[in-house]
């Protein structure tokens, strides 16, 4: 199958444009603080980025590929629920980075 489309229990799904269809990691959940004390999910600490693992990417998306991990504001996500799993769509241009082990040793930066 393409890396377009998202494979589960029910109809293959194929992501459009520039989306990518990202699962959240469990970690990124409720934290601790330094001092021990517990901070559920929904608790507005700052603006704070999160990672993601990037199930379904479309035709478009340049810089992503399925398995990546991705880091985003939660802010720029549209929450949705696929094959019974809590997932989120994002536009290539809201993810901050990217983690893989394909990305080669450099800054990125061009000097």
């Amino acid at each position: 199958m393409p890396s377009d489309v998202v494979k589960g229990s029910g109809l293959p799904i194929k992501m459009l444009h520039d989306r990518i269809l990202v699962s959240l990691r469990r970690e990124d959940g409720e934290r601790r603080s330094t001092g021990g004390i517990l901070i559920p999910a929904t608790a507005q600490v700052a603006k704070r980025l999160v990672w993601g693992e990037a199930r379904g990417v479309g035709a478009s998306v340049r810089q992503v590929k399925v398995g990546d991990q991705v880091l985003f504001s939660p802010e720029d996500q549209h929450e949705v629920e696929v094959h019974g799993e809590e997932l989120v769509i994002l536009r290539e241009r809201d993810v901050h980075a990217v983690a893989a082990e394909r990305i080669e040793e450099s800054t990125g930066l061009y000097l």
